[in-house]
């Protein structure tokens, strides 16, 4: 592996033509598990608890809170935030001083269910 400055730690270990792709990937689904886990920790519920919450088993809840991010798809972590009463604003910036973009998740706000 070639040694180089990078933005994050998936830049340094993805490879091959669609690297920049794949990072930035893992970098959303990263972002996400990780306002994830942060909502669910502020709840302090039990694995099962957040299961019902989630409408996913015991084992799906494990593997978000262990940081299985192979396990995770951006669309099943979508689907956990609006389970827990969130929506995505997106919001596009051009990248400064990069080759490529990149995508970030930021918690913004609760949106009150209907």
């Amino acid at each position: 592996m070639a040694q180089g400055a990078y933005d994050n730690v998936f830049e340094a270990i993805t490879q091959g033509k669609h690297a920049s792709r794949e990072a930035a990937d893992l970098t959303f689904r990263a972002d996400m598990m990780l306002v994830v886990r942060s909502m669910l920790e502020e709840k302090a519920l039990t694995q099962r608890a957040i299961g019902e919450l989630l409408g996913v088993p015991q084992s799906r809840v494990s593997e978000l809170m262990c940081g299985k991010l192979h396990k995770l798809s951006a669309d099943v972590l979508l689907g956990y935030l609006s389970s827990l009463g969130y929506r995505i604003q997106p919001t596009f910036t051009k990248a400064v001083g990069r080759k490529r973009g990149a995508v970030r998740v930021a918690l913004l706000h609760h949106v009150a269910s209907p």
